[in-house]
């Protein structure tokens, strides 16, 4: 049996605040969320989805919960950079996130 892609998602809701998922399909899980129903996460029950605003394919589960977890653990601010970007920057092995160091003001 061939192993599932996972991603990593985030999703914009109606009231800004951002709610960062795994699945193996994107559009699957969004219209799942949309409809808000049970299999949509309970969050976004009381705060409707508005867009999902980024994705990443990461590959194996384990990964990409890894990062779920990090991500979660970031201030909105970091996440917003994350979605300007376009960029998730981490490493394979460990699983860490990645973030580069501000420029330094001399």
């Amino acid at each position: 049996m061939a192993s599932r892609k996972w991603s990593l998602y985030m999703i914009r809701t109606k009231g800004g605040t951002l709610y960062t998922g795994i699945t193996t399909d994107v559009t699957r899980r969004f219209r799942e969320h949309l409809s808000g129903q049970t299999r949509g996460a309970r969050y976004l029950r009381g705060n409707p989805p508005a867009a999902i605003v980024f994705q990443k394919r990461i590959g194996s589960k384990s990964l990409a919960a890894r990062l779920e977890y990090q991500i979660k653990q970031l201030d909105k601010s970091r996440k917003e950079a994350i979605i300007a970007s376009g960029q998730l920057a981490y490493d394979r092995t460990s699983g860490l996130l990645r973030f580069r160091r501000p420029a330094s003001s001399r």
